[in-house]
């Protein structure tokens, strides 16, 4: 792993985002899994929440 990989690394925790269906909050959520977080999303669009 580098060292900007262990900067900003988020293994071993969670992280609550809302507004995942599109946009900014999806991609938020998508950055955070990347970086090792549990990811939790939370929307008001079901169709769109099961697609992210």
């Amino acid at each position: 792993m580098s060292y900007i990989e262990q900067l900003f690394s988020l293994e071993s925790k969670v992280a609550i985002v809302t507004g995942t269906s599109r946009g900014i909050g999806k991609a938020v959520a998508y950055g955070m899994s990347l970086a090792g977080a549990k990811v939790y999303g939370l929307s008001r669009s079901t169709k769109k929440s099961k697609e992210t």
